[in-house]
């Protein structure tokens, strides 16, 4: 009897349960466990939300440049739009350009980009019947009977310069205004009436900047091509 009593204090000393410092030590092993779990879960957050952002700035600078070359291949004639067809001044860009309407002549129309409120916005003039209309809408601001569409937003700056021919890339309008004397002067009595004038700007480059752009974004567009 003895014995068996013995027997059964020793198994009851011998079965016991987590001492104080085992749990701090589980805790401490479970709370590091928890960190790296979250420090990765927010890693793969953030990165699914640059990769976004990234898509979303791609298919905004998509559609402002594919509408510049669109209006930069419609550009006018400079002695259609009675001056250079494609302008620059300061922050601003400028082409006048062709229109083609469903079941009408041919129209012009009068397209300004330009910065407003770190947004891109794409001015448009309605359709211009005569070199009477062009001009006044060359000489005055964006009306009421203008539409405004904005592009891009962000945007800290938009630069522009030309390819004018024997100059080179320009800044300078008086370089194209030079082109289109010379290109006036140059032309033979024969021609008039058959072909218009050799353009004065054949390429336009496009410079955007952003903050959210570690550097400018460039593109080169054909003009009336």
């Amino acid at each position: 009897m003895k014995t068996t009593v013995r027997s059964e204090r020793r198994r009851q000393s011998g079965a016991r349960g987590f001492t104080l410092i085992e749990l701090l030590v589980a805790i401490a092993i479970m709370a590091v466990i928890a960190v790296l779990s979250w420090r990765g879960l927010d890693q793969i957050i953030r990165g699914r939300q640059t990769i976004t952002n990234a898509m979303e700035d791609e298919r905004v600078f998509a559609q402002l440049f594919d509408q510049l070359r669109i209006d930069a291949r419609h550009a006018a004639t400079d002695d259609e739009s009675g001056q250079a067809a494609v302008s620059i001044s300061g922050s601003v860009l400028q082409i006048v350009r062709e229109m083609m309407l469903p079941g009408t002549a041919p129209r012009l129309q009068v397209v300004r980009y330009r910065i407003s409120d770190g947004r891109v916005i794409r001015y448009a003039s309605p359709p211009l019947g005569n070199l009477d209309e062009v001009r006044a809408a060359l000489r005055g601001g964006e009306g009421s009977d203008w539409s405004a569409v904005p592009l891009m937003g962000g945007v800290g700056a938009i630069n522009a310069r030309v390819y004018v021919p024997k100059v080179g890339w320009t800044t300078q309008m008086k370089d194209v205004q030079s082109a289109i004397t010379e290109n006036d002067n140059n032309l033979k009595v024969p021609q008039v009436g058959n072909a218009p004038l050799p353009r004065s700007v054949t390429g336009l480059q496009v410079s955007i900047g952003a903050s959210s752009l570690a550097r400018p974004v460039v593109r080169v567009f054909l003009v009336g091509e």
